[in-house]
């Protein structure tokens, strides 16, 4: 601004000098005939009064500027300046009017081209006095003013810079003086406006900054606290905002293309060419899915906005979804081709008789194979779907385990295996019609897969914090590779001993779920050929699932 200042305040004053300058010369010019013709009056005066003194004498002295001419009446030249030069003047129009009126005066072109000022005076003794001289061109009258103008200028231009500078320094210390933040009356009355504007200005700012970041802080609060990934980017695939669990799958990167997933990097570039896509993306056991959104302003794509899901649970559903459809269709077709067989053969009457009761057992034993499937299947549905019943009440884990050991006395006796119950009252809060399928599931599989001679043992016990039950058999264990293992659903470690025994496969499932839906925890130790412990953990006072 300074600089600015300074320049006009100098090219006005050279403006003005240059048009005062001007104006100058085309006045002086204008009048240059009426100057020029005075002086050769007062050049006639001298010669006049010097001719009178000491006549011719004086005119051999005399060097004039102008040229000088002494003529006789009627016209003949007594004297010339300009020696060598003849020609008559009784014709001149300057001559003629001095012989009329006593003085004449003219303007005549010369010989070179340019102008000459007459004049011509009648003197006492009839003769007449001559004087002429050249007139100036605009070119020569500029030349003769130029150099003084010049120094005129100069001058000028100097104290023009001076002052220009010491105004524009005085007009700009109390603007520069100027606090923005915190601007405060001062100065010249002028600058009262502008600090005033400054001022609102400043208030809108800070309302607007306190706005954005009140936006900021919500903004991050929810991206930050988000457990999917968020990214936003711009056309360079620059990362513009992103939050910690984006981060974790991309690192802390500045640009995708520099290390990002290449599926992402995938759906990014699609995004910013304008269409949404969607991507799966594995990794360390995990599945995440991308979705990426073009961000448009004006009709233009200007960025992407990506959203990463971990869609591992929801994959792994998927799955055991698959492999139960594929386990349960295995699983009832087993039976129901049994029975569908042994009818067609009795119903071709191609059984004897006496085979009929057998072929009738075998059709019963299938049957009941096929509803305690069903009823398996319809107890973990309910689990999952939480449809399970869900009137609570004081269970004790004794007086349970007492039940289901009674119940289960005399399958282990035809199993030749020895049932034991030890331990206290432990009583807990749960849904007694899941607690007493666990606990029998437990029991029935111990006594299953138990040895002849063997034995199980339950045992309940309670600390100030939580109430456990413990089943232990002296069975043939299981093996360690397929530990991890047995609370899937229809996993069997020896299928063609389960078959044999009757079992489902859901059975440890079942435990599972249900100890799930009473906020507890399951436990297994197995040995091979030395026999397996399950116990079950229960917190005192906690609530079953409201969701599985």
């Amino acid at each position: 601004m300074r600089s600015k200042i300074f320049l006009s305040c100098f090219v006005i004053g050279l403006s003005v000098l240059l048009l005062a300058g001007v104006l100058f010369f085309f006045l002086q010019y204008s009048g240059y005939d009426t100057t020029a013709f005075s002086q050769l009056e007062e050049t006639a005066d001298y010669v006049q009064q010097g001719l009178s003194c000491s006549g011719m004498t004086y005119l051999d002295t005399l060097r004039p500027q102008s040229r000088v001419v002494w003529l006789e009446p009627d016209g003949t030249v007594r004297y010339d300046s300009r020696k060598g030069e003849t020609r008559t003047y009784a014709a001149c129009e300057e001559v003629q009017q001095a012989l009329k009126t006593g003085s004449g005066r003219s303007i005549t072109a010369d010989a070179e081209g340019g102008k000459s000022l007459n004049y011509a005076r009648l003197l006492d003794d009839g003769t007449i006095l001559r004087l002429s001289r050249k007139k100036s061109t605009v070119g020569e009258a500029l030349g003769v003013l130029l150099q003084p103008f010049f120094w005129v200028l100069l001058l000028v231009l100097v104290l023009s810079g001076i002052l220009a500078f010491r105004l524009a320094k005085q007009i700009i210390r109390p603007i520069n003086a100027i606090d923005l933040d915190d601007p405060q009356p001062g100065g010249y009355p002028e600058l009262e406006p502008l600090i005033r504007r400054i001022e609102e200005q400043n208030q809108t700012i800070r309302r607007q900054m306190d706005e954005l970041r009140r936006k900021q802080r919500e903004f991050s609060a929810i991206t930050e606290n988000m457990s999917e990934g968020f990214l936003l980017i711009d056309r360079g695939c620059n990362v513009l905002s992103g939050n910690h669990s984006a981060q974790s799958l991309c690192g802390d990167v500045r640009n995708l293309q520099d290390g990002g997933a290449p599926e992402i990097l995938e759906a990014a570039d699609a995004a910013l060419s304008g269409t949404r896509a969607e991507r799966t993306l594995t990794a360390q056991d995990q599945t995440w899915q991308v979705i990426a959104n073009p961000v448009c302003a004006d009709g233009a794509v200007t960025g992407a906005v990506i959203l990463i899901m971990d869609v591992t649970e929801r994959e792994q559903r998927e799955w055991l979804r698959r492999e139960f459809s594929a386990n349960v269709s295995h699983e009832l077709k087993t039976p129901l081709t049994s029975i569908s067989g042994f009818a067609e053969l009795m119903m071709e009457g191609l059984v004897p008789p006496e085979r009929a009761k057998e072929f009738s057992g075998d059709i019963y034993r299938e049957s009941r194979r096929l509803i305690s499937l069903v009823d398996d299947i319809i107890k973990l549905s309910k689990l999952d779907e939480d449809t399970a019943p869900l009137e609570k009440e004081t269970v004790d884990l004794y007086d349970l385990a007492a039940e289901v050991l009674e119940s289960l006395r005399p399958v282990a006796e035809r199993q030749h295996v020895t049932l034991h119950l030890t331990g206290e009252s432990a009583p807990m809060e749960g849904v007694w019609q899941i607690l007493n399928e666990m606990v029998y599931n437990l029991c029935d599989n111990a006594i299953k897969y138990n040895r002849k001679g063997g034995s199980v043992t339950v045992c309940t016990a309670q600390t100030d914090t939580e109430v456990r039950l413990t089943v232990s058999d002296t069975g043939i264990g299981i093996p360690y590779a397929h530990q991890k293992r047995v609370f899937e659903r229809f996993y069997r470690v020896d299928k063609s001993h389960s078959k044999e025994i009757g079992g489902t496969g859901l059975g440890l499932s079942i435990v599972k779920h249900g100890a799930a839906y009473h906020h507890g925890r399951v436990e297994l130790m197995s040995e091979p050929d030395v026999g397996t412990t399950v116990r079950l953990l229960f917190e005192k006072g906690g609530q079953t699932h409201d969701h599985l």
